[in-house]
């Protein structure tokens, strides 16, 4: 009888730690959200490729290419490809200012600059299939994008993502900054 006086509580003990922990609901931005941020982790390999090789920052060429593309791929998915090439310009600007602020780093402090640098095709080839998944996931989303609820779910994605890959604060400026347009 006393054996099962304490094996009771025990047993009760371990199927309350065995139980599912009530999670928040995700938001349904998040792979959206963080495919960008993937896109603007880019920007360390193709600023080391520009410092090394004595390359500008802004690629104007390249711009117009990367908003050609993705433009041309919503109106495939019957997306505004207006709304899309806003986006992918604060993605741009985005991607650019962490790269200037990496010059300003190697600037300040030649001994941590890059002397090596991968290949800008293998950032590119990255990037382009960023491209592609974003403007997928805005087609996928395009209800939630363009809905009153955006902003919530945009902010919620934003703040998971950030702590899902510990973002710093640049980076999660850098965010901000490429998806400022998704709401509007």
């Amino acid at each position: 009888m006393r054996t099962s006086l304490i094996a009771l509580p025990l047993a009760a003990a371990a199927l309350l730690a065995a139980a599912p922990v009530a999670t928040a609901e995700p938001s349904p931005l998040y792979t959206l959200v963080d495919t960008v941020t993937q896109r603007l982790q880019t920007a360390e390999n193709v600023a080391a490729f520009k410092w090394v090789n004595g390359g500008p920052i802004n690629d104007p060429p390249r711009v117009a290419v990367v908003l050609d593309t993705v433009a041309a791929d919503a109106t495939a998915q019957q997306v505004d490809a207006m709304y899309v090439r806003a986006v992918f310009q604060d993605q741009i600007d985005a991607n650019e200012g962490i790269q200037y602020t990496r010059f300003g780093q190697w600037k300040l402090d030649p001994a941590v600059a890059p002397v090596t640098a991968p290949d800008l095709s293998v950032s590119r080839d990255a990037i382009n299939a960023f491209n592609k998944t974003i403007v997928n996931e805005i087609s996928l989303h395009r209800d939630t994008l363009l809905g009153p609820a955006c902003r919530q779910a945009l902010g919620s994605a934003e703040q998971a993502v950030i702590h899902d890959r510990a973002l710093d604060p640049m980076y999660a400026q850098a965010l901000t900054t490429a998806t400022e347009s998704y709401c509007s």
